[in-house]
């Protein structure tokens, strides 16, 4: 067809017909930019930060040696040793007996995971938590405002160490496959770029082991073939396989070419955002525990906005020193992001909370629920010239702490 009849029939198509360009370009296939942040050596890089002087020497977080605990993480100085996440503490003490042994403080690794998070949310509102450690990143958009993906991944890096102290790896890829794998080919303290281009090359060489889907069984399996790295895998024909993948076998074969479908799975699919605090020794002090609270709203507020979510149910966490844990619940009206409406509705809570059962807190956490898209519901004139006037000061608020920090500017009412 002459390419004069198909600027005719594009031409005639958006002219003629209510033509939904939203749809139009969800549907082209578009090329995709996605960054997997992952933490080194993150339960032991926190314990370091916490207490410097460990620096440098072999620290290994897990359960006890005389019980029956595993290593959750390991130092790089430990791992030269041979220890590593999911082995025997006990196993651990024999290889590396020399070792600093810590057991696990997960509220502290929680406190550290939601700060760079944060970090995350200004970046991009298309995150996809793994674990408290690691997280997916769509930055297709993001360029726009911060320049290219790798420009992108330089800086969220750049601002964890400032802001943090800890050392992040960082993947950079076409398809969360490829990132994941890219974040883990040059650590610790790594930076790795795969493309369209060169993803190829990359992969060509490396480890069957480290694919997807690919464990002991279906090692040995494929090894049993001849089938060691990618490269041995490319070179088959997917018919070849299904007689020792089955099902899998087109999957894998994919896989082995650096092709992935999958779309990072936004905030917006969560059912629950929430702000934890685990105090070193039990708070009692009613104000203090109030600008904590203040604090976590301010949080879960900026990132309901950041990720466009309303709320529609608020929970407190309250765990007292003897691990005893209570929440109380209320459901809001209409859904909300608003910093200040949040605060009001969960001071509310925590008040009654503390007629009726308040005293000394481990842990204080605040959390929303019934999560929807904004303006998916119908909201009263005035109440959405109200929320309007909110919005404005809350995103000002939002501007301010991004650029500045979380403790540049302070709300009053707690």
């Amino acid at each position: 067809m002459p390419k004069s009849w198909c600027i005719i029939i594009i031409t005639c198509g958006f002219t003629n017909a209510r033509f939904n360009l939203d749809v139009f370009f969800r549907m082209a296939k578009r090329k995709r930019n996605i960054i997997h942040v992952d933490m080194d050596a993150f339960f032991a890089s926190v314990e370091i930060h916490d207490k410097p002087e460990l620096a440098g020497k072999c620290v290994i977080v897990g359960g006890s040696a005389e019980g029956r605990g595993v290593v959750s993480a390991a130092s790089y100085e430990a791992r030269k040793y041979g220890v590593h996440s999911a082995m025997p503490t006990a196993q651990a003490k024999r290889l590396c007996p020399n070792g600093i042994f810590l057991p696990v403080r997960m509220g502290r690794y929680k406190e550290f995971s939601l700060a760079i998070r944060e970090i995350f949310f200004r970046f991009t509102p298309l995150v996809e938590p793994l674990s408290v450690d690691e997280a997916f990143l769509d930055v297709t958009d993001s360029k726009r405002i911060w320049g290219s993906a790798e420009q992108i991944g330089r800086l969220i890096k750049k601002t964890i160490h400032e802001e943090t102290g800890l050392v992040a790896s960082v993947g950079i890829a076409p398809n969360k496959f490829l990132a994941k794998l890219a974040s883990d080919l040059d650590k610790p303290d790594g930076f790795f770029v795969i493309t369209e281009e060169n993803k190829l090359d990359v992969l060509r060489g490396l480890d069957i082991g480290r694919m997807w889907g690919v464990g002991k069984v279906t090692g040995k399996k494929l090894q049993d073939q001849g089938i060691r790295t990618f490269g041995d895998l490319q070179d088959r024909d997917v018919e070849s396989l299904r007689y020792l993948l089955g099902n899998a076998a087109e999957d894998l074969k994919k896989l082995s070419m650096g092709e992935d479908e999958r779309e990072v799975e936004i905030s917006s699919q969560a059912k629950s955002i929430s702000q934890e605090e685990t105090f070193e020794t039990d708070v009692g002090d009613k104000d203090v525990l109030a600008e904590v609270l203040l604090g976590q709203v301010e949080k879960v507020a900026m990132r309901l906005r950041d990720a466009g979510l309303r709320a529609g149910g608020v929970t407190l966490k309250f765990r007292y020193g003897n691990f005893k844990t209570i929440t109380r619940s209320h459901k809001l009206g209409r859904p909300t992001h608003s910093t200040s409406t949040l605060f009001a509705v969960g001071r509310e809570v925590f008040e009654k909370w503390w007629r009726s059962s308040g005293g000394p807190l481990r842990l204080l956490g605040f959390g929303v629920d019934r999560l929807s898209e904004e303006r998916s519901g119908q909201l009263e004139l005035f109440e959405e010239n109200e929320d309007g006037k909110q919005d404005k000061v809350d995103k000002a608020v939002d501007e301010i702490k991004k650029k500045f920090g979380n403790g540049v500017i302070k709300r009053g009412g707690a």
